[in-house]
């Protein structure tokens, strides 16, 4: 199982990005996608994840500027990052775990993608 993210970039304060990260290989079932941020000389933290029939979390400090979603025809799980702000600077990561055709549980990261807000 392998996972493509995209869509950092530079944007404004005020601005807005969508981050998407695409799973593929061979899913059987994805349990948890979800994304995390590394902003600079801190470690890695959450940002907000779609547990399976379950429920939806975010950090406090993104609750009602991100939203995140997922396309399970694609497995496929999106950011949408709006009211950007200098602090969310950083590179996000998607996550993703389940179970592959074989049965065997995976718990993969993406590549990371760059998110800068600046004016």
């Amino acid at each position: 199982v392998q996972l493509q993210a995209s869509g950092g970039g530079l944007v404004q304060p005020g601005g807005s990005l969508r981050l998407s990260c695409a799973a593929s290989g061979s899913i059987s079932s994805i349990a948890v996608m979800g994304w995390y941020r590394q902003p600079p000389g801190k470690q890695r933290e959450l940002v907000a994840t779609i547990i399976t029939g379950v429920s939806i979390n975010y950090a406090d400090a993104v609750k009602g500027r991100f939203t995140i979603s997922r396309d399970n025809t694609k497995n496929t799980v999106y950011l949408q990052m709006n009211s950007l702000k200098p602090e969310d600077t950083a590179v996000y990561y998607c996550n993703v775990a389940g179970y592959d055709s074989g049965r065997r549980y995976f718990n993969r990261w993406g590549q990371g993608t760059q998110v800068t807000v600046s004016s």
